[in-house]
């Protein structure tokens, strides 16, 4: 029965781990890729799916909300999405 134990142990450990080819995967960067968020904004302009995800993220008070005030002050497309996606992620 330990047997049985170590070697489905063995099994569990050796179906988590991955050797990619000869590639090795960072965790680091694995994890900001994986956490960083995705919206379905296809059409809009870069600055605008900018904003909208700046503004949704602080509506939600995550980690990526932020407000580049810079952009705000000078992009209408950047303030515009921001806006936008404040007001919806918030729910007003």
């Amino acid at each position: 029965m330990k047997r049985l134990i170590v070697i489905m142990t063995i099994l569990v450990v050796a179906g988590c781990t991955s050797t990619n080819g000869d590639k090795k995967i960072k965790p680091s960067n694995f994890l900001a890729t994986s956490t960083h968020p995705t919206y379905n904004l296809a059409g809009y302009r870069p600055a605008f799916k900018d904003g909208y995800i700046d503004g949704c993220e602080t509506a939600k008070r995550s980690i990526h909300g932020i407000k580049d005030k810079q952009r705000f002050a000078k992009e209408n497309q950047y303030r515009n999405g921001w806006k936008d996606g404040y007001n919806l992620c918030l729910g007003k």
